[in-house]
This record gives C-alpha cells, structure tokens and sequence, in this order.
C-alpha cells in the first residue's frame, strides 16, 4: 500500500505532482499523442468515453470553449495522464499528489481509481460546476504577497462577504474566489493593503467557494457510483495534507473538495516527508513546480510538459541511475 516504498531504479526515490484548473491551453497533448503510442491511446480512450474528440478540442480550440470547466477538466486529467504514460517504463514514484481535481490523476496512477471511473467522475464534476457557475457569475485571482490572516482581513474590512479564499498554494500566494462583482472588487483593495500582484485566473467560475454547493450532489452520486480500493502508494489530499489510509476518506474528500480550500501549501510540505530526489510535475504547463522551489529543502522539481520533457527526465533518472 502507501507504506511500502518504491526506487526507480533502485536509486532516485521521486514524487509525481499533477497540476490542476487553469494550466490548459490550446495545443496541449498534442506532442506526446503523437509520439507516444501509449499517450494517443489515453487520449482515443477518453474520446470514447466523453463521446467527442477530446484531442481535437485540444489542438484546434475554441479557447473559450477549452476555457469552460466542463471540457477544461476532462482535458487536464486526460493530458496530465497521456503524458504521465510516456515515462511509465521507467518511472515508479513513491507519492504523489495533485492540485485540485487533479487529485483524480494520481487516485489513478496508485490503482485507486480506474482511468474510465475516474474520467467519469471528472467529467460529472466539471458538468456540475459549469452549472453551478451559469447560476451565479464568478470567478478566481491570485493575490501575491499577502499571508492568508490579511487577505481574510481585507474581504472583510471590504464587507465582501461572498468572495472567500479558495487555494492555499504558498504562505504568500492565496487565491481567492467568489462572486464576481464583488472580486473585482477587492483587487484594489488587496493592492491597497500591501499585495505586490493580484492576477486574475483563467476560469470560468469560482471554484471552491460556497457558490458551487449546487454541484455537490451531482458529484456525490457520481463519486459513490465509482469503486475505490486504498491506493498501492501514497496519495497526499488537498483537503487536509495527509495521506489517504482508508476508502471513505478518499470518497468524502473528493467530495468536500468541490466547495472546500485547496491547501496545496501543506501537501508540499507533505511531500518533503518522503525524503525525495526529485520530483516530477506531469502537465500541459509548469504550475506547480514554481511553488515546490520555493520551499526550504525541497527536491529539485522537473516539469514535464511535452516530449522533449520525457527525454529530460529519462537522461535525469539514468544519470542518477549510472552514478551508483
């Protein structure tokens, strides 16, 4: 199970990190899919489970289109995988955790959640979110610079009573999220106590806020219809930071996630509990990497984001592999 660890190699002990909402773009996949006979077919499997072309959306757009939660998250977990599935020859990870949704992918890769289960529940989410964002506008924004005492501080000097704070990615880096207006609104006012950026993000609602309640039974009935075994390593939660140990955790947490914090923060710090070498992000771009540098006696963070990604992380493992 999570306990027993697994070497690559027999050396380099590395973790696996998935990134989540916001890290689409138009063009993702496309690389490994063509490369990598074992990505194109991650990417033909999920096109005849979602019943449209999942790649093609990918590679052709609309941006708007990739942009809304519905597609943008069956797009994420599939390409996080598709890329994933080019380095499994050689990689064996010994934890793993994923932003957000992306959670998903590593319950995947551990045995925990079948690809085509997973893929179903992910794609009930992002349906369920998508309608809970078109009955109330919303949004998301990075404020830098401010810990998450202040910022909450600041919503409520402001009144802004319908924006709260949604991803703890960094002691620094707080997103917040909410009701539309009212962000817009408290973008001057988080620069005027201090942050040094607020940026807003490239979703179409506000996630992990109160405003998604409406999504949660649709992605209750959707995660209780799956079957969950304990992961074959370890899976660190967003919801809390620990390891997951028993089935109904898994299935609670997934479902708490919709409208709970992301505390990214204090997964990483989980992650430095492994005694790591490296550790890898799987991914159409570079998200969570940035975060782990920033982190006193973390690994050295490789992101993967295309083929030529793999080719680094295979020329890594082997480097480390001849050295022993």
């Amino acid at each position: 199970m999570g306990r027993g660890r697994v070497e690559v190699g027999g050396v380099m002990r590395v973790g696996v990190v998935f990134p989540g909402q916001g890290s689409q773009s138009v063009g993702m996949g496309a690389d490994v899919a063509a490369q990598f006979p074992q990505s194109r077919e991650t990417f033909e499997r999920a096109a005849a489970l979602l019943g449209y072309d999942l790649l093609k959306l990918q590679c052709d757009g609309p941006e708007e289109q990739l942009r809304e939660t519905q597609y943008s998250q069956p797009a994420i977990f599939t390409t996080n995988l598709a890329i994933y599935e080019a380095a499994l020859p050689w990689l064996r990870p010994v934890v793993t955790a994923g932003h957000s949704f992306a959670e998903f992918c590593s319950l995947v890769i551990t045995g925990a959640l079948d690809f085509n289960d997973a893929l179903y529940i992910v794609n009930e989410r992002g349906k369920a979110m998508q309608g809970a964002a078109q009955r109330a506008r919303g949004g998301m924004s990075a404020v830098l610079g401010l810990d998450a005492a202040r910022v909450e501080e600041v919503l409520r000097e402001q009144d802004l009573t319908r924006v709260s704070l949604a991803n703890f990615n960094s002691p620094t880096q707080i997103v917040i999220s909410g009701d539309l207006g009212q962000l817009q609104a408290a973008g001057p006012a988080m620069l005027e106590a201090g942050a040094k950026r607020v940026v807003p993000l490239n979703v179409s609602g506000a996630w992990h806020s109160a405003l998604m309640e409406p999504a949660i039974e649709r992605l209750a009935a959707a995660v209780r219809s799956r079957a969950f075994t304990l992961p074959r390593f370890d899976v660190i939660s967003n919801v809390d930071g620990r390891a997951y140990r028993d089935v109904e955790t898994i299935k609670a947490n997934l479902i708490r996630s919709i409208v709970d914090e992301v505390r990214w923060h204090a997964t990483a710090l989980q992650l430095l509990e492994y005694d790591l070498e490296l550790i890898v992000e799987f991914g159409a771009s570079a998200v969570l990497g940035p975060l782990m540098r920033r982190i006193a006696g973390a690994a050295p963070v490789l992101a993967v984001t295309d083929g030529a990604g793999i080719a680094r992380l295979r020329e890594t493992i082997e480097r480390a592999s001849v050295k022993v």
